[in-house]
């Protein structure tokens, strides 16, 4: 439509996705073919057209390999969000790419709400 400003644009569909985020550290696993849980019911960030706060809930699940996520770090990680504007649904994609490149656990979900 000729005259419409887009409410959304790609610019906010990108917005947060290059942040340097800190690094999630990991320690050894000592055990085999278990399933971790990492549950967030008060998730933060800001929507980046608006600025105003989003409020979420992430759950991590993952099998860990060789490697488990150390969770202060993973909790200074996730504190990152609260202040960037970010789509809720990038932040659910970036958290799995993280904790995979972290952790290179047999499998992992990331699940926002």
């Amino acid at each position: 439509m000729a005259g419409k400003q887009q409410r959304y644009t790609p610019e906010h569909a990108a917005a947060g996705l290059d942040h340097a985020f800190p690094e999630i550290e990991t320690w050894p696993n000592q055990f085999p073919a278990y399933e971790i849980t990492v549950d967030v019911p008060e998730f933060t960030s800001v929507c980046p057209k608006t600025g105003l706060p989003d409020f979420g809930h992430i759950v991590i699940t993952y099998m860990p390999d060789k490697l488990c996520l150390e969770l202060r770090s993973l909790k200074e990680y996730l504190f990152t969000y609260r202040n960037l504007g970010i789509f809720q649904e990038n932040i659910v994609n970036r958290v799995l790419e993280d904790v995979v490149r972290a952790a290179r656990p047999v499998w992992a979900v990331v699940k926002g709400d």
